[in-house]
């Protein structure tokens, strides 16, 4: 196709990520927490045993991840108290990031195993907020997403949201 739209549009780093280009690290989430400098932390919020992170390369404006602090592979191996932690902090979330976005529904979930898409060995799971119409014309025809918010900014935001509320 020619014109305008003729070119993907691709985040920022996000190819080199795919392919392998991270910090020299055993694991990201876990340098998250110990507060590697390695690591690019958008931490937000945090209890004693679970953190909220904004997603590097978020699909919308408000994407965050919630894990266990503790190096954790498998949902099966985190504890109750991880567990209720984790779902306390999405409840907590979905209230910030509906405020904040005015986004009227949400993508939940876990990518667990290489098959589903997890490109990390820690349990995480992703927040999504969802817009109504949200695809345009640029979506459609260049087969790509455009971020409307820079993360940077995305990251400020939520972590004010999140101080406000602790």
């Amino acid at each position: 196709m020619k014109g305008p739209f003729s070119k993907q549009l691709f985040p920022p780093g996000k190819y080199e990520y795919i392919k392998g280009k991270r910090p020299a690290v055993e694991c990201i989430l876990c340098a998250i927490v110990s507060g590697d400098p390695r690591v690019e932390s958008m931490k937000l919020f945090e209890t004693e045993l679970s953190m909220v992170v904004m997603n590097l390369y978020p699909y919308n404006p408000g994407h965050i991840m919630i894990f266990p602090k503790r190096h954790v592979a498998e949902i099966g191996k985190m504890t109750l108290k991880e567990w209720d932690e984790t779902f306390l902090l999405v409840k907590k979330s979905l209230g910030i990031i509906k405020d904040l976005y005015k986004c009227g529904s949400f993508n939940i979930g876990w990518n667990i195993g290489k098959d589903s898409g997890a490109s990390l060995k820690h349990v995480h799971l992703h927040i999504v907020p969802r817009y109504r119409n949200e695809i345009g014309f640029v979506d459609i025809l260049s087969g790509t997403k455009i971020i409307i918010e820079d993360p940077g900014k995305s990251f400020k935001r939520l972590s004010a949201a999140f101080k406000e509320r602790r």
